[in-house]
């Protein structure tokens, strides 16, 4: 499904996720509200609480109230962002310039943090233990992988294995926790569950992934930030691992040497973008793409045919193709 079809499909839903975001959103403080809505309201695509409210139509329920619940984890997401900016000294997020940048790094700092609070206080709210569960321990794994992300930069013997279980904790463990808490609301039973959170899993493997790709081949007007930024940061993604992995002597220095000059500049980066071309790291990242996208049709396959698992499935296979 194109992207406008796949859009127009899903208008509704997310219209009344921009207005559960708006309802719930307001702090006795000013200064958080002006901060929260910067971020909040930059663009974002909604995925995450889109996902919470599909997983949970797709067992049947229908209860508006599914539309509160899910902005939770759009506020986890938005908490993330603010954080990582300040952490990656980011210039821009989605078009615009980083939080951090206007109003301070502690500052900012501060309101991410409370907007992990507001979404564990909507969790609460519910009155659903299983929730509460499953997002306490999502929140660690975020927080797990914010840090191990920040260990790991300029770590160029940096695996596979472990690049995943970065990404793991810092994309797809947030994704899963939306899908699940969906088929928790709707009475999912124990498979159900460990399906859905699966095909979250995979899912936010293949965005992550994705979005390391388009670090590298993506087009800046569109995915809201210079190319090679990542590349800039030290941050060693999959293209480059796969790269590094078959790399001889004289490519390998040369990657290594591009990478941690500290005076870097677009040409530098367009010079390592061959290389990495050039020994296949972002076929192979794309093929892996390609396979978590499969894995988490598999799982979504494991529920009954109809009009919500069809939508759920051209918006995984959107993930390839996406261009932001």
């Amino acid at each position: 499904m194109e992207k406008e079809r796949l859009l127009a499909a899903l208008a509704e839903d997310l219209e009344r996720i921009e207005s559960a975001l708006s309802a719930v959103q307001a702090s006795q403080v000013p200064f958080i509200n002006e901060v929260s809505h910067y971020i909040l309201f930059a663009g974002g695509k909604r995925l995450r609480p889109l996902l919470t409210v599909l997983c949970a139509r797709l067992l049947g329920y229908e209860d508006p109230d599914i539309y509160h619940l899910s902005v939770l984890f759009e506020y986890l997401h938005a908490a993330t962002l603010l954080h990582d900016d300040v952490v990656d000294g980011a210039e821009f997020r989605r078009g615009r310039k980083a939080a951090h940048n206007l109003w301070g790094n502690q500052a900012t700092i501060l309101v991410g943090d409370y907007l992990y609070a507001r979404a564990l206080r909507i969790a609460v709210e519910k009155g659903n233990f299983e929730v509460l569960k499953v997002v306490t321990q999502t929140t660690l794994l975020m927080s797990e992988g914010e840090v191990l992300q920040l260990l790991n930069v300029d770590n160029t013997g940096l695996t596979e294995a472990e690049y995943e279980e970065v990404i793991f904790r810092k994309t797809a463990a947030l994704m899963a926790a939306a899908c699940e808490c969906g088929g928790i609301m709707a009475g999912a039973g124990p498979e159900e569950r460990r399906e859905l959170y699966r095909f979250g899993r995979h899912l936010g493997l293949a965005f992550q992934i994705t979005d390391d790709l388009l670090d590298y081949l993506g087009v800046s007007a569109e995915t809201g930030k210079d190319l090679g930024t990542d590349f800039k940061e030290g941050k060693v993604t999959l293209p480059l691992i796969y790269a590094l992995e078959v790399a001889g002597d004289g490519d390998r220095s040369r990657l290594l040497a591009l990478l941690r000059d500290p005076e870097s500049t677009p040409e530098s980066f367009h010079e390592a973008r061959e290389i990495i071309a050039r020994l296949g790291g972002f076929e192979k990242t794309r093929r892996r793409a390609e396979r978590e996208v499969e894995a988490a049709l598999s799982a979504l396959s494991r529920f009954p045919e109809n009009p919500t698992r069809r939508l759920l499935e051209d918006l995984t296979r959107y993930i390839l193709v996406r261009r932001r």
